[in-house]
């Protein structure tokens, strides 16, 4: 696996608590606007179909669901990439991964923007800022920190 896509989900309702906080109808939107975009890409054969992966946060379940659906890729839940979960954390899971597809993982800033950063740059301190629904692609041969590339960024005004 030489290939990560990092997703923030799609616009999400203010409220509390925040795990249950769902999806706005601007959200759903962003949302579908990229998983056409990424089905399209993967029917061209510019992408690889990836493995998915969701944080157990309602919005992002179901930004990944929407993923999931336009691709037809599983979505596995990872408990370890809320919010509050460190950058640190989630590249150490990559560098023992060893799945052979791209993986694809939707979840929070800040995780989204620091895991982006430390990957990139080293230090998550140097973080990407991510609108709703954008996706970072990075390539890497080891998932350790300052060892990727930012290969594109896309968000969904940029669809439009």
């Amino acid at each position: 696996m030489n290939h990560v896509l990092i997703m923030r989900h799609g616009e999400a309702a203010p409220g509390f608590p925040d795990h249950a906080r769902p999806l706005t109808p601007r959200g759903e939107q962003e949302v579908e606007a990229m998983a056409r975009w990424l089905a399209q890409r993967i029917e061209q054969g510019e992408l690889t179909m990836p493995t998915l992966y969701a944080s157990p946060y309602v919005r992002a379940q179901q930004t990944a669901k929407r993923i999931s659906d336009a691709l037809g890729a599983p979505l596995q839940t990872l408990a370890f990439i809320t919010p509050d979960d460190m950058a640190a954390d989630v590249s150490e899971w990559l560098i023992h991964h060893n799945d052979e597809a791209p993986i694809m993982l939707v979840s929070h800033m800040p995780l989204v923007g620091d895991l982006a950063g430390l990957l990139v740059e080293g230090s998550p301190s140097q973080g990407v800022g991510f609108p709703t629904a954008a996706i970072a692609e990075l390539e890497a041969d080891v998932w350790a920190a300052g060892c990727a590339q930012l290969k594109r960024f896309t968000q969904p005004s940029q669809l439009v």
